[in-house]
């Protein structure tokens, strides 16, 4: 199934051409409405009028979370309050959050968007899907919901937490989509005997999960214990929300709304622009935004593109999965760890739940970490000795894997915390 043809099946040039045309109007409009972008601009020598294709987009600034905070709040919107209809504000874990704000023709373009995206997921209108995305501020909750209306789905908008009464009215409504991060819905899924439900009282069929990175093999294990299809909804406040991209059944990558969304891969280090196939950190223009538009926006997640056209037809740019950011890169005594690589082993290896925490510390100047991980409820240990070789056996894996010695810590099941919204798996003391 295909939402928009004409946009998703665009042939190369006619995007690229489409995209330069919308690039020229974005310029203009920031650095007429914005004064951040047009001292930007100022600085590094660079008018409207130098821009002339989607090529040019070298030649402008970068945009960074911190420049979203530092114009805290309205600073970087580029219409009057007046023709802002929506905001939105990400959470302020380091200080004060980033605020977005969205006009009546945002609303409507991040309705398409999610449309083509929940689509792309096999959602049709005789879907009922349950939103436990969270409500509010957060742009996951009702940025699914509309998008999911859009499509004309039976939407249920639980928001996030009360696990009891998520799986209840699973049961009871027939919920056939559902819609939350990846851990919740691992949570939900481990959480089923416990209250009472099997498998055979759902209806369910297919996931939408996202707003943390998540494993290839974390998507096979939520198939496996949900018996359905689970596809990656991409998507960060700053741009829009969700529905920036998402997987189609094969699998091979997100699909990039990139008639909106302009994509780039640039070096950590040196920003420079990346070849397609080349990981880097990914980059997003707004083409079409009219609340806060950005310039270059340096999302810090890693990732990979590919312009081939897809088996499922659409011509729009893959994304490859995203499994970490380069700022939550942990380096460890010398070696560069993302924590998507434990969750890779341990999913692997299938000899424990896939509830697990990172603990860095420094001992006597050394980097030290450990994984305390929880035990499968139905492959618990019999003995002490049972434990040991389990925990040896991790620990073999994870060395041969990452290339670092990691103190394993088997505990109980039910013990580490649950997060109805993203996960939390590193616990950093050396920044204390």
């Amino acid at each position: 199934m295909i939402w928009n043809e004409k946009i998703e099946c665009m042939d190369r040039q006619e995007m690229r051409a489409l995209q330069s045309e919308r690039l020229i109007g974005l310029v203009h409009r920031v650095y007429n409405n914005v004064a951040f972008y047009r001292k930007k601009m100022d600085d590094m020598n660079v008018k409207p009028s130098d821009i002339h294709s989607i090529d040019d987009i070298v030649k402008l600034p970068f945009t960074y979370k911190t420049d979203l905070r530092d114009h805290y709040p309205f600073g970087l919107f580029a219409v009057p309050m007046k023709d802002i209809v929506r905001i939105h504000a990400s959470s302020g874990t380091t200080g004060k959050p980033t605020t977005v704000g969205y006009t009546k023709n945002d609303i409507e373009n991040w309705s398409e968007v999610l449309a083509r995206s929940l689509t792309m997921a096999e959602v049709s209108p005789d879907d009922v899907m349950q939103v436990s995305y969270g409500y509010g501020l957060f742009t996951g909750g009702l940025g699914v919901h509309y998008g999911a209306e859009t499509v004309g789905c039976s939407v249920i908008p639980i928001s996030g937490g009360n696990t009891r009464r998520q799986l209840q009215l699973m049961s009871d409504f027939g919920s056939t989509v559902l819609a939350c991060t990846p851990s919740y819905a691992l949570h939900l899924a481990d959480a089923l005997a416990e209250h009472g439900y099997s498998l055979a009282d759902m209806k369910l069929k297919t996931g939408v999960f996202g707003a943390e990175p998540w494993t290839e093999n974390m998507r096979l294990e939520l198939e496996k214990k949900w018996g359905i299809k689970a596809y990656d909804i991409y998507g960060l406040s700053e741009i829009m929300g969700p529905g920036v991209a998402n997987d189609c059944p094969y699998h091979t990558g997100l699909h990039v709304s990139e008639d909106h969304f302009f994509p780039e891969i640039v070096h950590p280090d040196t920003k420079h622009q990346l070849p397609d196939g080349t990981e880097g950190e990914l980059v997003f223009t707004t083409l079409t935004k009219e609340g806060i538009p950005l310039l270059r926006y340096n999302t810090r997640d890693l990732s990979t593109l590919n312009r081939e056209k897809c088996d499922c037809g659409r011509t729009t740019v893959r994304m490859k999965k995203i499994t970490g950011r380069s700022d939550d890169m942990l380096i460890i005594r010398g070696v560069n760890l993302f924590p998507s690589q434990i969750e890779h082993v341990l999913l692997e290896m299938g000899e424990t739940s896939a509830h697990y925490m990172l603990y860095v510390d420094r001992d006597n100047n050394l980097d030290t970490l450990e994984l305390q991980v929880e035990m499968d409820e139905g492959n618990l240990m019999e003995t002490i000795r049972d434990l040991q070789t389990l925990s040896r056996k991790i620990q073999h894996a994870l060395n041969s894997a990452i290339g670092l010695s990691v103190k394993v810590t088997l505990v109980e099941p039910k013990t580490i915390a649950r997060s109805e919204g993203k996960a939390v798996r590193v616990v950093d003391n050396r920044k204390k």
